[in-house]
C-alpha cells in the first residue's frame, strides 16, 4: 500500500510542497485581485444605475412640463 493520501495526485503533491510562507502570500494576492475586480465591477454597475436614474428623472421632468403645458392650454 502507498503511504500517500488517497486523494493526493502529483499536482496536489507539488502544491503541498510549496513553502508554507508562500501560500498565505499567494492567497492574499488572489483575494486582493478578486476584491479589486469586484470593486471595479460594482463601481461600473453603480455608475450605470445612476446614469439610468438620471435619464429617467429627466424624462419624467419633460413629461411633467408637457402635462402642465397641456393643462394650461386646454379649453375650459
Amino acid at each position: 500500500m502507498s503511504t500517500q493520501g488517497k486523494n493526493e495526485t502529483p499536482s496536489n503533491r507539488q502544491e503541498n510542497s510549496a513553502a508554507p510562507e508562500e501560500a498565505p502570500a499567494e492567497l492574499t494576492a488572489v483575494v486582493d485581485d478578486l476584491l479589486n475586480s469586484l470593486s471595479a465591477k460594482f463601481a461600473s454597475v453603480s455608475s450605470e444605475i445612476f446614469e439610468k436614474i438620471e435619464a429617467m428623472s429627466k424624462r419624467l421632468d419633460q413629461m411633467e412640463a408637457q402635462l402642465q403645458q397641456t393643462g394650461t392650454s386646454a379649453p375650459k
